[in-house]
């Protein structure tokens, strides 16, 4: 994409222009969220941070700089080259704010949390923009794993059933995969006001966790899970309860993508049984 802008794009063009190319791939190389300015990918900006410290890149305040003189559209798909040419013949002219204004139009949703988009579009534009942001009122207690998903996805997932907490039980809150360390997490979720809370004490501890290879591995394990945890953190759940009755809508979160291969299932079910539990759960 810089190669093909002269090797220099500001940061706001980068960030639309790369959307618009995803949504022409089969598969989106780059998932995004709405953001300050609109669509916006927390991971295609880590993979541009990387490629500065390895020093392919210059990095400015507006923004960046390609820095070697390798001609990377030798080495790409051919389906992809012919739709980042694309992308350079349609949108190739626009400016920052034209950018903004055409994805705000094309897809209202991604414009939901912009700061800037009532400066850009008429009243008309911007009641589309609000009738797409998710609302409900409904209490539901919901649980999401970040298994083979990309942090932006995840987020979106959120958005979408507008959750107003989202819970991590996991007892060690580290991850290998961007974004989802506690402190990132944590940071990433309440850029969009969604609060971050920690209970490790509804964890399993990762050494009880090794060799599941069958469900039945995994209902052995939370067999004593519910023996040797829930059985005693019965405070913690009903913080949880208190929580989804304040705020309607919250979620646990954990690792796994199956949640009959992870514990919040069972957090959940347990939840269920406190006597004055009268909500769905929903996994999502």
């Amino acid at each position: 994409m810089l190669q093909l802008f002269d090797g220099q794009l500001d940061k706001i063009r980068l960030q639309k222009l790369l959307f618009l190319f995803t949504k022409r791939q089969t598969k989106a190389e780059y998932d995004f969220i709405p953001y300050r300015f609109g669509c916006y990918s927390h991971s295609a900006n880590a993979d541009m941070a990387a490629m500065v410290r390895k020093n392919f890149l210059n990095e400015y305040k507006e923004h960046f700089e390609k820095k070697d003189k390798v001609n990377y559209l030798t080495q790409i798909k051919p389906d992809d080259k012919t739709f980042l040419l694309e992308i350079k013949n349609k949108y190739g002219k626009m400016s920052a704010t034209a950018l903004m204004k055409h994805t705000y139009l094309s897809y209202p949703f991604y414009a939901t949390r912009s700061e800037a988009a009532e400066n850009i579009l008429s009243k008309d534009e911007l009641a589309k923009v609000n009738e797409a942001k998710p609302k409900s009122s409904k209490t539901i207690l919901f649980t999401i794993g970040y298994e083979g998903i990309s942090l932006e996805e995840y987020l979106v997932r959120l958005l979408t059933n507008d959750v107003k907490i989202l819970v991590d039980v996991r007892n060690n809150p580290v991850s290998m995969k961007y974004g989802f360390n506690k402190n990132q997490l944590k940071r990433f979720c309440e850029s969009l006001d969604i609060q971050y809370l920690h209970f490790p004490e509804v964890g399993i501890q990762s050494n009880q966790r090794q060799e599941l290879n069958s469900q039945k591995d995994y209902d052995k394990l939370f067999s004593t899970y519910r023996i040797n945890n829930l059985n005693r953190t019965t405070k913690t759940q009903t913080e949880i309860l208190n929580l989804l009755k304040q705020h309607k809508r919250i979620a646990l979160t954990c690792f796994e993508a199956n949640v009959c291969e992870c514990h919040r299932k069972h957090l959940a079910e347990i939840i269920e049984t406190l006597s004055d539990f009268s909500y769905e759960v929903k996994h999502i």
